[in-house]
């Protein structure tokens, strides 16, 4: 199981990669793994829409279950990955690279603190 250092996670199973004010967010490798095969993706939400923690942006489907995906830290969408709408494999193949969901600005960067870092979270998922 692949759980980079350089990343924050939330109990949800979603990941966040920051790169100043902004941040990627997509599902772990462990979460993909629980899944099983991805075969559709739907973000609920749009750009420009802004999202509290813990709110649902959208739904992933594997051809096991329907799972929720929630916002780990307050936000403002700026982007959706448009990948996944023709590839959303890439969310097995490649999670924390072509898998991920939303581009985000950040608007409450400190929530950032409230999430695990790599360490807890392995501990967390048994790894």
């Amino acid at each position: 199981m692949n759980i980079p250092a350089e990343l924050k996670y939330s109990k949800d199973h979603e990941w966040v990669r920051t790169e100043g004010n902004f941040a990627f967010f997509g599902i772990t490798d462990y979460a993909q793994g629980e899944l099983g095969d991805v075969v559709y993706v739907d973000i609920t939400k749009s750009v420009g829409d802004s999202l509290q923690a813990g709110e649902n942006f959208g739904t992933i489907e594997a051809v096991k279950t329907v799972s929720e995906l929630y916002a780990p830290c307050s936000c403002k969408i700026i982007e959706i990955s448009s990948d996944l709408a023709d590839s959303p494999e890439f969310i097995n193949q490649d999670p924390y690279g072509k898998g991920w969901m939303v581009k985000v600005e950040l608007t409450n960067p400190a929530e950032l603190d409230s999430l695990l870092d790599a360490a807890a979270y392995g501990d967390m998922v048994g790894a």
